[in-house]
């Protein structure tokens, strides 16, 4: 019976539109490369928060709208 082989292709980041090995990176390079991830996740997180807070900020102009009184024209 043949051996049978599982390739597994070298994990890879592509930076700047060069793709790199990361078993070819320093190990300062890796802990920059999660640093840039985690900073990622973040702001995405914080863009997340902002669409809340905006949408709050909506229905509480909208709120205060309606409970203002009515202007008349002269």
């Amino acid at each position: 019976m043949a051996k049978q082989e599982t390739q597994q292709k070298a994990a890879t980041v592509t930076i700047d539109g060069t793709e790199y090995n990361l078993n070819d990176l320093t190990d300062n390079a890796k802990a920059q490369l999660t640093n840039l991830r985690v900073t990622d996740q973040e702001i995405e997180r914080l863009n997340q928060q902002l669409a809340i807070a905006q949408t709050a900020r909506r229905a509480y102009a909208n709120a205060l709208a309606e409970e203002l009184p009515k202007q008349t024209k002269h």
